[in-house]
């Protein structure tokens, strides 16, 4: 037999060779048959004896399963992940009850059961099976932001890709609103079809519209004070005098009770924040401050030297449950809350929100409309300024200190659709902090993003080549996108030999690495980067260091991670970073979007290089059309507006 060292934790190769000198060819039977026989070897003890058998058997599932999965024409990389979720009962799960994976596996596991099932020579329910293509297409919608479906192209959809015809896509339908899993809208809208939401987005959308309304109904505590007076507050604890834009917005913020705080960088946005919780804090009002993400709610803190927490801390989320604590009936203990970062906030988070701020506080929701919208379904902060139903007051004066910023200058340059600008700094022997580097060719672009990356910018910047240097693509895939650089840039600058390879993906210690998704239990988060910090291949375990914080992974929960030296520039939202790299090629065409490089640019705090051409920028600044985001909630707030952002014509009777 093999060795079988390195998927028993704690059992190194050494005891493994113990084993089988003892028991010689009869060592598989006595682990499967007779595991208490492992005590006769020196070093086992019946607890050691116990995990090798349960290893042995997991090990063994694992390669059925592998086996199974390869005959029915999935791919095996998804087999850690089932086993984790249905244990040694998995292959019986996947032949007799496929569809089950698809309802408790998001994502992939439609993928796994449809296979299966098409594979298999049994037949299948057809009910069964539209309901999980269903649902696989809302799910695949909410994913790219939207939160409804139109019933016509629903069915459409269910036809073209999956061949179920309208009969059963219908029946499909009437099962799951009965299931409570979708709702089909009886609200009044533009389109010839009903629209189909998932029920939690669909209740999500009438929360924040009801609250919202609620909120504007409740009188304001207090009269707003005098312009003098804030401006006299403000100086007094921050030292900072208002320019006569921003007393404007901070009057107008004390005179509503919902309001919209957006504008670019460099204008002002952080010094509002600290001057608004500066006033309401000398009007004797409890004051909260806020952000979506660790990253967002750390740098908050870092700038207002004051306490800020995330969303999900605020709104006291449960891990045992997947519950938030904080709701309308037991509110945040704050007069005013403030969100920073507020375009970052999706329907679901922004509806468990605002349930949980009382009716009687104010609602600050601060941030930049025209970065990237949430990574998660909807477009909140842009649908409340849609609506006309809430106050918008934006910042548009870039302030002194930032005005000779080229990073900043052309950030507002790109926001507007003219070209950045590369002047060469006055002083030939200084270093500018925007460059543009023309090359056409993919693989060249590769070279200079890891030559930059290696040699030119941490010789001349004297940053740290994998701490402080960040490279931002558009796309996942192609010799640009994120698996490639992230591949490359791993080998250029980190040749450890220490490693461990889970999935497709190869870690080494000292690698950056970015967690993908919300981990309550080990309070990480989608989109936070760490360095990976140690490897232990006998205990299968690896530990990653959080600024500062270690936190450990088992292999089998390395699905989690990916390599983070090239990261997509929607994982970025919320950061910043010393410099940034952005290669920008024609390639990358679907998604060469305004919005986009706007994001990107305004990430870089001392220096943004763009490696490509400049014919793909100028399709990025001509593309002003992001894809649009399906979602009601402008309408729910105003139902004047049509899906255009229009008013209605008045319907004659």
């Amino acid at each position: 037999m093999g060795n079988p060292s390195g998927f028993i934790k704690g059992v190194g190769p050494k005891l493994v060779d113990r084993i089988i000198a003892h028991f010689k060819a009869g060592t598989l039977k006595v682990i499967e048959a007779d595991p208490d026989r492992l005590t006769e070897v020196a070093g086992i003890g019946k607890k050691t004896a116990r995990r090798i058998a349960e290893a042995w058997q997991s090990h063994h599932a694992a390669r059925q399963l592998m086996r199974f999965l390869e005959e029915n024409g999935v791919d095996t990389a998804y087999a850690a992940r089932l086993l984790q979720e249905y244990g040694n009962d998995v292959i019986d799960i996947l032949c007799n009850d496929p569809y089950r994976v698809a309802e408790e596996i998001p994502r992939i596991g439609f993928l796994i059961a449809d296979a299966i099932v098409r594979h298999a020579d049994t037949p299948v329910d057809e009910l069964d099976r539209a309901k999980a293509c269903m649902l696989h297409l809302f799910e695949q919608a909410v994913d790219q932001g939207h939160a409804y479906i139109a019933q016509n192209k629903l069915f459409d959809q269910c036809q073209k890709a999956f061949d179920v015809g309208p009969e059963t896509g219908t029946a499909a339908l009437e099962h799951l609103v009965q299931a409570g899993e979708l709702v089909v809208a009886t609200e009044s809208h533009d389109t010839d079809s009903p629209l189909v939401f998932p029920k939690m987005l669909h209740q999500a959308e009438a929360v924040i519209a009801r609250r919202i309304e609620a909120m504007q109904a409740v009188p304001l505590a207090d009269t707003p004070p005098d312009s003098r007076l804030i401006t006299e507050e403000v100086l007094k604890k921050l030292s900072i005098a208002l320019s006569a834009q921003q007393e404007e917005i901070l009057s107008q913020i004390l005179s509503h009770k919902v309001s919209v705080v957006t504008g670019g960088p460099g204008t002002g946005k952080t010094t509002l924040i600290r001057s608004i919780t500066a006033v309401m804090e000398r009007l004797g009002r409890r004051v909260m401050l806020a952000a979506p993400t660790g990253r967002a709610a750390r740098r908050l803190s870092e700038v207002t030297g004051r306490p800020a927490a995330t969303l999900h801390k605020a709104l006291g989320y449960n891990l045992a449950d997947g519950q938030f604590e904080r709701t309308e009936d037991d509110p945040l203990a704050a007069n005013v809350v403030i969100v920073d970062e507020a375009s970052m906030v999706d329907t679901l988070l922004m509806a468990h929100l605002i349930r949980a701020v009382p009716v009687t506080a104010s609602l600050i929701l601060v941030g930049d409309v025209f970065q990237l919208p949430s990574v998660g379904p909807g477009n909140v902060l842009a649908d409340l300024i849609r609506s006309q139903k809430i106050i918008t007051l934006k910042l548009t004066e870039i302030f002194r200190q930032d005005e000779q910023s080229p990073i900043v200058v052309n950030a507002h340059r790109v926001r507007n659709g003219q070209p950045p600008v590369m002047a060469p700094p006055d002083d030939p022997d200084s270093l500018s902090e925007f460059y543009f580097m023309e090359q056409s060719d993919p693989e060249k672009v590769v070279e200079m993003v890891v030559r930059l990356c290696r040699r030119e910018i941490p010789r001349h910047f004297r940053l740290d080549p994998i701490r402080d240097i960040q490279v931002l693509t558009p796309m996942h895939r192609g010799p640009v996108g994120t698996l490639n650089l992230n591949r490359v840039i791993q080998g250029a600058l980190n040749p450890a030999s220490e490693q461990v390879e889970v999935m497709g993906s190869r870690f080494k210690v000292g690698d950056k690495v970015m967690h993908l998704r919300n981990n309550y239990r080990k309070e990480v988060f989608n989109g936070d980067i760490g360095i990976m910090d140690s490897i232990d291949l006998e205990k299968e375990r690896a530990e990653v260091d959080y600024d500062g914080r270690k936190v450990s992974y088992d292999f089998v929960e390395l699905d989690e991670l990916t390599l983070a030296y090239a990261i997509s520039v929607h994982k970025s939202q919320g950061s910043e970073y010393p410099a940034v790299v952005i290669p920008l090629l024609t390639q990358h065409y679907i998604m060469l979007q305004r919005n986009l490089l706007y994001t990107a640019l305004t990430r870089g705090k001392q220096l943004v290089v763009m490696v490509g051409t400049a014919k793909a920028l100028n399709v990025a600044l001509r593309n002003d059309r992001p894809r649009q985001r399906r979602s009601m909630l402008a309408r729910r707030l105003n139902p004047e507006l049509t899906e255009d952002g229009g008013r209605k014509r008045p319907q004659v009777a």
